[in-house]
């Protein structure tokens, strides 16, 4: 059985991180698999991508081409938004040239898998949501409208009224494209994205499974906090905060307005915060106490590091699928806080790994921080976390359940 993965990139971002320890596990496990990106950071002989000055330039530039028919919504809020519109990828030729048993998309979007090239895959296609863009009329968030539902429109993300917006077209061209695929499952990796996909007008006729992102826990592992504190340059005998995500300060959807407000109703005198993501900013502190800036983290040991040196991870984001940071801080031993919305739930066993607060809730975000640093001498919450990242997401777990998926579509097919 050969398995080709697609991502836009080996390990830039959250989605093709976790997509890259999928491929990587199934080579481990024996099974003949390849990784097809747009843009390729590693030096993997199974990851394949544009080799040429050439390709790796129309590679850069073509994100920005595909935005240019937004640029017309001036008023658009930050939420992420991909058309995918345009054409000439040469994606399907390299799918048939690999001629793989199992095409296994991931994130697909900016720019790389062009919308109308899904109806020439003849493969049978196994697609993991790590947004809601696949089923949506172009954004990766729907910030709460639902309208993926129906038939999408009106859309806010782009603000605008217009019933025949730019999210309508875009879904009528899905829905014609997805049309063409024989044989398609979605895999939501938390329950509420296979939840979604299942009541979309895309999915809602189509086999939709869950399966969760899978790690190492081998590999990402407690370590000594004193030890990652003196590595890191961080006080000891503080409460550290940790928060942090790709553009951590700037993107609403990842809550820092929320968790800003939440800390500065605590009156913790010993409590300080941890933020990577995001470089110190030129203006003054939103916060009473000591902020550390770590700026943007590339590799798994600086990221495992920041997680054994907190005493509790906060992830206050509005809408979130499956947070590689909460899997990453569970296998860390180190508790999380978060709203009860999205996957969290997954994940976070409320006062037992962790704390869900009441959604959007800084008062109740609070209150979970304080739980969390409260229990500093109960090393059985960070057993507990260690141990549900063991059973739920390490590699031995979830790589026989995506094989069993592929057999069995292969023996349907």
């Amino acid at each position: 059985m050969k398995i080709l993965t697609i991502n836009y990139s080996d390990i830039n971002g959250g989605a093709a991180i976790a997509a890259y320890r999928l491929h990587r596990a199934l080579l481990a496990a024996g099974h003949d698999a390849l990784m097809l990106v747009q843009v390729k950071e590693t030096d993997d002989p199974t990851v394949i991508g544009p080799k040429s000055k050439f390709g790796k330039l129309k590679g850069m530039l073509r994100p920005e081409i595909d935005k240019y028919i937004i640029n017309r919504y001036k008023n658009r809020s930050h939420t992420l938004f991909s058309p995918g519109w345009l054409p000439f990828s040469h994606i399907t030729e390299i799918i048939e040239d690999i001629n793989p048993d199992i095409v296994h998309f991931h994130w697909v979007a900016n720019a790389f898998f062009p919308i109308k090239d899904f109806a020439k895959i003849k493969k049978p296609v196994v697609w993991s949501l790590h947004d809601m863009w696949a089923f949506t009329g172009g954004c990766h968030y729907d910030e709460e409208c639902g309208k993926y539902q129906d038939a999408c429109g009106s859309c806010p993300v782009l603000n605008t009224q217009k019933k025949k917006d730019l999210s309508y077209r875009l879904l009528k061209k899905k829905k014609h494209s997805y049309a063409g695929i024989r044989n398609l499952t979605i895999v939501g990796l938390s329950k509420w994205m296979a939840e979604s996909a299942k009541s979309s007008y895309l999915f809602k006729d189509r086999k939709v499974v869950n399966i969760p992102n899978t790690i190492d826990t081998k590999v990402i592992r407690p370590i000594d906090s004193i030890t990652a504190r003196q590595l890191l340059r961080l006080p000891q005998g503080k409460k550290l905060v940790l928060f942090g995500a790709m553009n951590a300060t700037s993107d609403p959807r990842k809550g820092f307005k929320e968790l800003t407000a939440a800390l500065n109703l605590l009156n913790e005198p010993n409590m300080e915060l941890v933020i990577f993501g995001s470089s110190k900013p030129a203006k003054g502190s939103p916060f009473s106490f000591p902020a550390y800036y770590m700026g943007k983290i590339r590799d798994e040991l600086t990221m495992q590091l920041l997680y054994s040196a907190a005493n509790v991870v906060v992830v206050p984001s509005l809408q979130e699928n499956l947070s590689n940071v909460i899997v990453e801080s569970l296998a860390c031993g180190t508790p999380v806080v978060g709203f009860d919305i999205g996957g969290n739930g997954d994940m976070i066993v409320h006062q037992h790994t962790g704390f869900l607060a009441k959604p959007f809730d800084p008062e109740s975000l609070a209150d979970g921080i304080y739980w969390a640093i409260h229990h500093l001498l109960d090393n059985q919450i960070s057993i507990n976390a260690r141990e549900k990242a063991v059973k739920t997401f390490d590699r031995s777990v979830v790589v026989p359940q995506y094989v069993a998926l592929y057999e069995e579509i292969l023996k349907g097919k």
